[in-house]
């Protein structure tokens, strides 16, 4: 199937996550090409899309969620995962609570009521701090004493986790393409 994996990112972390995908899905069979939100005017011929971006206090970026929207009729009507990254760190559990299910972007429910997507993830991310920040929120809290104890430096991006959600939409794929 021809697929595309569409992604927003600041820093290039949630963008490796999109090319990952897309290898696993390529080397399953399918016709995978990633591209970023900004540079995808239509989906013609698109089969099956992969959404990701990455999340800043509980907020997918925007670029990604304009990109949603605009497309919302034609995305309603094809396979479409969603996915993100943004947590920091290794911990999985924090005060109870799974990381990663508290890390969910709060845009994550309209997306899921308007596009029906047949998955949606969260994936740890990376951070530098050496990378210059891009925006006044980044600048802000980077001057923030708290700040280096807050965010962790380091890749932090799961690739097992990645690839094993990757096969699986390569075999709702494969599914879909067998009728």
């Amino acid at each position: 199937m021809k697929v595309l994996v569409t992604y927003a990112s600041r820093h290039g972390s949630t963008a490796g996550i999109a090319e990952r995908i897309t290898d696993t899905l390529n080397s399953r069979g399918h016709q995978a090409h990633v591209v970023p939100v900004e540079e995808v005017e239509e989906l013609a011929g698109a089969e099956a899309v992969v959404i990701g971006a990455a999340a800043y206090m509980y907020h997918w970026l925007k670029p990604a969620l304009k990109f949603a929207r605009r497309h919302r009729d034609e995305l309603s009507k094809l396979p479409v995962w969603l996915f993100s990254s943004g947590p920091l760190g290794t911990d999985t559990m924090e005060e109870g609570k799974d990381v990663l299910e508290t890390s969910r972007p709060k845009e994550f429910d309209e997306l899921v009521e308007h596009l029906q997507p047949r998955g949606d993830q969260v994936f740890f991310g990376a951070y530098d701090p050496e990378a210059e920040p891009i925006g006044m929120a980044e600048r802000i809290t980077r001057a923030m004493p708290a700040a280096k104890e807050a965010l962790p430096a380091g890749d932090f991006r799961d690739w097992e986790a990645i690839d094993a959600w990757a096969g699986q939409i390569a075999d709702e794929l494969d599914a879909i393409a067998a009728g």
